[in-house]
């Protein structure tokens, strides 16, 4: 198997970004940066809350579109699967992170930077079933 895209330097300058964002929103609201959470509880909390959520995730939606006008080439978009493919996937994702009580976003980098056990024992398990589940598809011929 070879590696087409390796780019350590914008990958470490992207990390850094969403860690150092994440730090802001804690040291700022008290809040982790866990976008599942975010995003499923925009629309069912007060106004103070709202704003807040809305500005968060207005950022998100920003800074891919900001990225795209501004270097076009940057993102390459490329749906393999249908839109049907997409709509389970996604719906799938949504499924897995109320069972796993939040998301990569929130475990992967807010929980096991803070030593959470239950996070990193989330990310564990995302991971993990990440891996088995392209083997699996992979294997089947579906990838």
């Amino acid at each position: 198997m070879q590696i087409v895209n390796f780019t350590p330097v914008p990958a470490l300058i992207g990390g850094a970004i969403i860690g150092l964002s994440a730090a802001v929103l804690w040291w700022l609201t008290g809040r982790i940066a866990g976008v599942s959470t975010i995003l499923g509880q925009t629309f069912s909390t007060d106004e103070g809350e709202l704003n807040w959520r809305l500005a968060f995730v207005g950022g998100l939606v920003a800074a891919g579109l900001g990225t795209k006008l501004l270097a076009p080439g940057a993102i390459h978009f490329e749906l393999a699967a249908g839109y049907g493919q997409l709509i389970v996937g996604g719906l799938l994702v949504g499924i897995g992170t109320q069972v796993g009580s939040g998301c990569t976003s929130g475990h992967g980098v807010c929980g096991v930077s803070r030593l959470s056990v239950r996070s990193i024992v989330a990310t564990l398990c995302f991971m993990a079933t990440g891996m088995v589940t392209v083997f699996a598809l992979r294997q089947g011929g579906w990838l």
